[in-house]
């Protein structure tokens, strides 16, 4: 049972990543691009080391215990590609608007924490269309509709952020070394989010209490999630011990890598490639690789 607590609180304490992001939006005075560059780059290559190392492998070896070499591996490989089809279906569900990994552009954030600057020309913004201004949104039609706009985008947020959740929680629940650096990841990850959270739901409400506020709880849905799938994992194959069998560990290990691999290729590289410039996202890429190898080598 302690194990379970440890791995709830890492995945707490990634969810409350988001609020730092938040309160970096709406009290520093300018963005660090540059950081949010090196550190998502950083994170992707944190997870996607993590994800390929050791959390596929620890699925396929206990798969291939539980069904063979060959059906084991090809258990293995389903999971993984079942992990990268439900982020994608839930990545496909969510407005580009809404969603807390699109880049927002320097005017769009400036309101937040300056009453006084000026709001974006939303109008000229929807007319321009998918191919208008970089990093700038029509959030206009929101004034039209807030709390039902503010309410659905927190709730994308929370729906988006389960299965991250989800993956923090059994990584560190298997393996405390994994959870920590899978924590980390999420953590750096969170940070910028947090960020572009705030933005949709600031100009959803016309609150800047409330985009705070949302954009920190949007983060408790990682541990939330976790916690919930956890319940569930216990109620409906839970073995009498209270553990959760290796085979089904397995299968949401290949599952787990896939989600990890799918958010950093399709959300923390193009992210930190946005916000960086020439090799940043690279160099922070390799350096979260090379950070996590030399730590997994001394941990052993």
């Amino acid at each position: 049972m302690t194990n379970v607590w440890f791995a709830l609180g890492l995945t707490v304490l990634a969810g409350l990543a988001t609020g730092v992001g938040s309160a970096l939006a709406f009290f520093a005075k300018r963005t660090n691009y540059r950081f949010l560059s090196v550190s998502t780059g950083f994170s992707a290559g944190v997870m996607l080391y993590v994800s390929f190392v050791e959390i596929f492998a620890k699925g396929g070896d206990a798969l291939v215990e539980a069904y063979g070499a060959h059906w084991g591996h090809w258990i293995n490989a389903a999971s993984f590609f079942g992990g990268m089809f439900l982020i994608a279906i839930i990545d496909n569900l969510i407005p580009s608007a809404e969603n807390p990994h699109e880049t927002h552009a320097e005017t769009e954030i400036a309101p937040l924490r300056d009453p006084t600057a000026p709001l974006p020309d939303f109008e000229a913004i929807a007319q321009a269309g998918p191919e208008g201004t970089h990093g700038i949104h029509d959030h206009g039609g929101y004034q039209r509709k807030l709390l039902r706009m503010g309410l659905f985008t927190a709730l994308a947020i929370a729906i988006h952020n389960f299965p991250e959740g989800l993956a923090t929680f059994l990584a560190a629940l298997r393996d405390p070394r994994l959870g920590v650096a899978n924590a980390v990841a999420k953590a750096l990850h969170n940070i910028p989010q947090g960020k572009s959270v705030s933005v949709p739901i600031f100009y959803a409400t016309g609150n800047r209490t409330k985009a705070f506020m949302y954009s920190l709880l949007s983060g408790l849905a990682e541990p939330v999630g976790a916690g919930i799938a956890y319940v569930a994992l216990r109620v409906m194959v839970g073995e009498d011990s209270g553990g959760i069998p290796s085979y089904v560990m397995g299968m949401l290990f290949g599952a787990v890598a896939g989600i990890m691999v799918y958010i950093s290729l399709d959300e923390l590289l193009p992210t930190s490639r946005a916000y960086g410039k020439g090799h940043e996202s690279v160099f922070g890429l390799v350096g979260g690789m090379l950070i996590m190898a030399l730590s997994l080598l001394l941990m052993k």
